[in-house]
């Protein structure tokens, strides 16, 4: 599946879960949900990765987690917040960057309507 299509997949998870549920739950229940509607899907996913540092040469597992690898090529990180802040999206580049990954989704369902919430993030390698 091209980047693309799973990103159209992934945004219309987020929509329909958006358009069910509404703003306002835990991060947890979007999570929870989203895992759900991806396998639906049959899109190939690995929930709460984690995502090694390597530092001079040190593999540090103790890293970070990303949310969701979707089809091994597409890192989404939810968030239920009031204003998604400049720290969250750097937080998203930096999962890209370690995992040589180009295309992530940050994802807040605590807007008035999803496409608010939804971010693009390009980490051009």
């Amino acid at each position: 599946m091209r980047e693309n299509e799973i990103t159209g997949e992934i945004v219309d998870v987020a929509y329909q879960i958006h358009t069910k549920l509404g703003p306002g739950l835990f991060e947890s229940v979007y999570e929870a949900v989203m895992a759900y509607e991806l396998e639906k899907r049959e899109l190939k996913f690995e929930r709460q990765k984690p995502i090694p540092v390597i530092y001079k040469g040190v593999h540090l597992e103790e890293g970070f987690r990303a949310d969701f690898i979707v089809e091994n090529q597409i890192i989404v990180e939810l968030k239920s917040i009031e204003t998604v802040a400049p720290v969250h999206k750097k937080q998203l580049m930096t999962y890209l960057r370690l995992t040589n990954k180009r295309l992530g989704l940050l994802i807040n369902f605590n807007t008035e309507l999803i496409k608010q919430g939804i971010t693009r993030i390009i980490n051009n390698r």
